[in-house]
């Protein structure tokens, strides 16, 4: 499980990007990986998972 701070996301277009904590490596998240509701600047946990472009956020869920 990982930390990090919601960078951008868009609720009506359904994605955004997570900025981790440790690494400050940022990963997209699109709306299905996300377990309840996120905005900007959010405190989250979530993983990573294999995505088309790269690591994806997935299970994301706010702290």
């Amino acid at each position: 499980m990982n930390n990090g701070t919601v960078k951008f996301y868009d609720e009506t277009k359904g994605f955004g990007f997570i900025k981790d904590s440790n690494s400050s490596n940022e990963y997209f998240v699109h709306s299905s990986g996300v377990v309840g509701r996120i905005r900007d600047n959010d405190q989250v946990t979530f993983d990573l998972q294999e995505g088309k472009r790269g690591l994806n956020a997935v299970n994301v869920k706010r702290v």
